[in-house]
């Protein structure tokens, strides 16, 4: 992939950035900034270099038609101060007001265009209709950057067709994620442990299927860890359950046996009888839950040997909270897992998504852990060795 580095001297050059800013917002406040501040230095380094700095992103799913609960504003703002220079935003994602920004731009500016996903064409799954809206973005700029990890597995118009339309580089937060990817894949440093949760087990099937054959340790929380109990032979109560992937965690099971994969799964879960932030909890082990009760987290002596085994590692993957860490009754195995990640001798990533807003909310901060993904989706694909859209055409641009 061609780096910034390559694409020569950019003074006066209009350069189309592809960050990732989808961030949670309350109303028009954002609580949780971290991906806005993943995209700075890529941002700023351009705009130093004297180029007219466009930068394009989504936020929420907003089906292709302007909504202002789903806006940038507030995003363009945070930038701003930042950055400690103002920034231009457009009001449209590549119609008048984003061409006058774009011709009116002295070197250095920044301006970020209103969200991508406002127009339809930039999700359409018609080839014809995604490349029309990103010849409208391509006419905006002379180069185009590549940095959202977070949506480098979609096909879409701001993230691959524009890049078979301009000048095409990766930039640094997209080169630091698959660097540290690369790691994870090729050459990780051994024991390597990988830690799962999240809800569905169905979310993980490729990522398991191929860390089966490269991890030393995989241990297994969350909701998903239901079905992999009832796959043992236990009753789950009114715990989350996918019935129809049974017979596949049984086979994982199985299949880690046979490679000498240590599978850890939970001994005790707490348990209460509804999912809310007041329900009464209980530790239970897990041949014992209530017919009438729902686990909402891994129990404490289960997060303890989690921790062992994440302390006991030289690399370590964690991608999804291990129970409901959005209330506090239930938030005490994701935040032994986190301590846990932030006290090994090797190389510790939490994999986006949820797990990064868990560790942000639970009082860690970004620089306890060797490296926090901005993209959860992404990583789960480059780990399952899926073809990514997005790196895949910065391949070909460079060839």
């Amino acid at each position: 992939m061609k780096t910034i580095d390559e694409l020569g001297d950019l003074t006066g050059k209009r350069v189309l950035v592809r960050s990732d800013l989808n961030v949670p917002l309350d109303g028009t406040t954002i609580t949780d900034d971290g991906r806005v501040r993943a995209s700075v230095p890529t941002i700023e380094r351009l705009a130093r270099a004297g180029a007219k700095v466009l930068v394009t992103a989504h936020l929420g799913r907003p089906k292709g038609v302007p909504d202002p609960a789903f806006s940038l504003r507030p995003v363009a703002e945070r930038l701003g101060e930042l950055l400690g220079q103002p920034v231009l935003f457009a009001n449209d994602t590549a119609g008048a007001e984003a061409q006058r920004i774009s011709a009116a731009m002295d070197d250095g500016d920044v301006a970020v265009l209103e969200n991508v996903r406002f127009n339809p064409g930039e999700t359409s799954k018609d080839d014809a209709e995604r490349g029309a809206f990103a010849d409208q973005l391509a006419a905006l700029a002379d180069v185009f950057v590549s940095d959202g990890f977070g949506v480098v597995h979609r096909k879409q118009a701001s993230v691959y067709d524009i890049a078979t339309r301009l000048p095409a580089a990766v930039g640094g937060l997209v080169q630091a994620e698959v660097a540290v990817l690369e790691r994870l894949t090729a050459t990780p440093d051994r024991p390597y442990a990988v830690v799962l949760g999240g809800s569905k087990v169905s979310d993980k099937l490729g990522v398991i299927d191929n860390l089966l054959e490269k991890a030393d340790t995989l241990l297994i929380g969350g909701g998903m860890v239901f079905t992999f109990l009832a796959a043992q032979g236990h009753s789950v109560g009114s715990s989350l359950l996918e019935s129809d992937q049974i017979d596949v965690a049984r086979g994982y099971i199985e299949r880690a046996a046979e490679k000498g994969v240590e599978l850890v799964l939970p001994t005790d879960v707490v348990v209460a009888p509804r999912f809310e932030a007041d329900a009464p909890a209980t530790t239970v082990a897990v041949d014992a839950i209530p017919d009438d009760q729902m686990g909402l987290d891994i129990g404490p002596d289960s997060a303890a040997a989690f921790a062992e085994r994440i302390r006991g590692a030289r690399t370590v993957f964690w991608n999804g909270p291990m129970g409901v860490f959005e209330m506090p009754a239930f938030a005490a195995g994701t935040k032994t897992v986190a301590q846990a990640l932030t006290e090994v001798d090797g190389l510790s990533v939490v994999g986006g998504g949820d797990s990064a807003a868990a560790v942000r909310q639970l009082g860690f901060t970004d620089d306890q852990f060797g490296h926090i993904s901005t993209g959860g989706g992404a990583s789960l694909e480059y780990l399952e060795g899926a073809t990514l859209p997005g790196l895949a055409v910065l391949d070909g641009a460079d060839a």
